[in-house]
């Protein structure tokens, strides 16, 4: 049944590449959610598509759906798929690898003469990363339709135009998304599977090539943080008189620190992460006691447990150190994301093939977000293929080795080839 199945390195070759050309923005690469470039991206899939014979549809919220239809359609389907945004200056792979993954399977299996039973649908999702939208997973929630409808409302970073504006401006459709529709029923789907580049290190060191994602982290954020204190002269106000904005900052991250180290030592999984902190330009100056200061706090872990009590311990401290210190701290709106734990059944399945392929993987937990994690919370089975990455990720020097793409997209075909997959 799937003799003959070749993914065609040359092909999704192509495709980055053309990806990179086209949504360059030195360094890296910038495909902002429900701009030029993502738009861009999204039109260059529908051209293959076509090129494939493959049905297309696109949703309310601008989510692509690319479908090769099944010997019995009625069935529910596979949906292959990942993100096409990009961060700012980031890399060519991060998302785009998942969606091109997917119509080089879908290729393969057409190539080879191959027509499954159920149906293939290649998804290709809006804005997955949320520094434009402070949003989680924006595009796969609204297909399901879990997008809260204040959330068009939000604007976006850069533009501080509102989610209802930017779709508006591509002739989607925001009153229906903000309605709850649904416009992917997990009632229809077999299984969801992600193909993305791994973002940490882990498979690099363990010189392998794929890694079969056991579960995916949540969050909380507090994406515009502040703490307030009192403008002073550095050396006119003592010490005891102080209200030192950046001290009592620094108290929070090294007691946070000290926290995450004593979870890591009683074997939890999580991050803790400051990733912005920032006096006012406009106030500050090298003989100034600083009197405010902005920060962000993004905290993961793949259980809810440990999430709430980082959570309590952060209240716990935040209130320790405004009576200490006399500052006082401005968390503003907390965002976040919910754990997701993966279909066992579903990954046994790909290990399966990986071993008949002998393409060599290990399984590992996701620190980072990924949309298959609303899908798995949505009750669809669930999988997430990470690719080897050497350099990271959200950074312009992301890389991928295309033999280790080709080997992890080959297994996702041979899964999606076989009729005994109930």
């Amino acid at each position: 049944m799937t003799d003959g199945i070749a993914i065609d390195r040359a092909f999704a070759e192509r495709l980055f590449d053309e990806l990179a050309v086209h949504t360059t923005d030195a360094p890296g690469v910038t495909r902002a959610a429900f701009g030029e470039g993502e738009q861009f991206a999204h039109e260059v899939m529908k051209r293959e598509a076509a090129m494939l014979g493959l049905a297309q549809r696109v949703d309310p919220a601008g989510n692509l759906y690319l479908t090769y239809e099944g010997r019995d359609p009625a069935l529910p389907g596979w949906v292959v798929g990942s993100h096409l945004d990009s961060v700012p200056h980031g890399g060519n792979f991060d998302g785009a690898a998942g969606v091109i993954a997917g119509l080089a399977a879908v290729r393969a299996l057409s190539e080879a003469g191959i027509h499954p039973r159920r149906s293939i649908t290649v998804m290709a999702i809006r804005a997955e990363e949320s520094n434009w939208f402070p949003l989680s997973y924006l595009g796969s929630r609204a297909a399901l339709g879990l997008l809260p409808q204040e959330s068009l409302a939000t604007p976006r970073s850069d533009t501080g135009l509102s989610l209802r504006e930017h779709m508006a401006r591509l002739g989607l459709d925001p009153t229906r998304v903000g309605s709850g529709q649904v416009h992917l029923d997990p009632a229809g789907l077999h299984g969801f599977i992600e193909l993305h580049i791994e973002q940490g290190p882990v498979l690099e060191a363990e010189q392998v090539p794929i890694g079969l994602v056991t579960g995916i982290s949540g969050s909380f954020r507090y994406r515009k943080a502040r703490v307030l204190g009192e403008w002073g002269h550095s050396g006119a106000v003592p010490r005891a008189h102080r209200r030192d904005a950046v001290f009592a900052l620094a108290r929070l991250i090294t007691a946070l620190d000290a926290c995450w180290a004593a979870l890591l030592a009683e074997g939890e999984t999580a991050t803790i992460t400051v990733g912005e902190i920032g006096t006012d330009p406009a106030l500050h100056g090298f003989s100034k006691v600083p009197g405010e200061v902005a920060f962000c706090l993004d905290v993961r872990s793949l259980s809810p447990a440990c999430l709430a009590r980082i959570h309590d311990e952060l209240m716990r401290l935040v209130a320790r150190i405004e009576a200490e210190t006399g500052v006082r701290f401005a968390l503003g709106e907390r965002t976040g994301s919910t754990p997701a734990r993966l279909d066992a059944a579903l990954r046994a399945q790909l290990a399966g093939v990986a071993k008949a392929r002998e393409a060599g993987f290990v399984e590992m937990a996701s620190g980072a977000g990924h949309d298959t994690a609303v899908f798995a919370n949505a009750g669809v089975r669930s999988a997430l293929v990470f690719v080897r990455n050497q350099n990271g990720s959200h950074n312009p020097d992301e890389a991928m080795r295309l033999e280790d793409f080709v080997a992890a997209t080959d297994v996702i075909a041979h899964l999606l080839a076989r009729d005994d997959n109930e």
